[in-house]
């Protein structure tokens, strides 16, 4: 509990530089990761100082929503489980004056399963931690500018991005979802089926069954 409030007043001097919007994007390669299960749990959760109060329920939506978007856009050739457990939040209220307007925050602890083979990926969960994202709205605190729903959003999306670069880097550093191996196989299926279409000629159907002549 003094840990995390500890983390919370730290935070709040701090300004987060996690970008989330690239949704729209292709997904960075991650091996062969396919997301089966989307477990969020929010067993001990603290609100920490000067805080809006946000419901259990109300993080637990946040936050699946923010990992199936992300991770949903993966279809790699195994299946993989997130379990997410909220720690602790802090939705910012109106600060005065301006210059000491708290900071959202969000903690969370993270697991991945590897489904086929029944087990952790990671024995101990990675505590993931994350501010508000700067931007015209928030640079003078989202408490001033954003309601609850916002914050929870922004906080949700901004942990799930760095949910994906901590894979990122287990599976560059400790080959995980097959490493870059993985990405390599994926990249060809997808290369082969562009390069037919791009082979057929424009215009022309594409050869039928032949059929033998009466």
């Amino acid at each position: 509990m003094h840990r995390l409030i500890a983390i919370f007043v730290l935070l709040a001097t701090l300004a987060a530089c996690t970008n989330p919007n690239d949704l729209d994007n292709a997904p960075t390669p991650l091996g062969d990761f396919k997301l089966a299960h989307n477990v969020v749990v929010a067993p001990n959760i603290t609100k920490g100082p000067a805080s809006r109060d946000a419901s259990d329920a109300e993080w637990i939506a946040a936050m699946t929503k923010a990992v199936d978007e992300r991770f949903s856009r993966y279809d790699g050739d195994k299946l993989y489980h997130i379990g997410v457990s909220i720690e602790g939040y802090v939705l910012a209220v109106p600060g005065v004056p301006i210059v000491g307007s708290p900071k959202s925050a969000l903690i969370l602890n993270v697991t991945v399963w590897d489904d086929a083979a029944g087990k952790k990926l990671n024995e101990k969960p990675e505590q993931v931690t994350v501010i508000e994202s700067l931007s015209g709205e928030t640079w003078l605190g989202s408490g001033l500018t954003q309601s609850k729903q916002e914050q929870m959003t922004n906080l949700s999306r901004n942990a799930a991005k760095l949910i994906q670069n901590w894979l990122m880097r287990e599976k560059y550093q400790n080959d995980w979802f097959g490493g870059t191996d993985a990405d390599k196989a994926n990249a060809r299926k997808t290369v082969k089926p562009a390069a037919a279409a791009a082979a057929q000629p424009a215009g022309k159907p594409a050869p039928g069954p032949v059929r033998a002549k009466s």
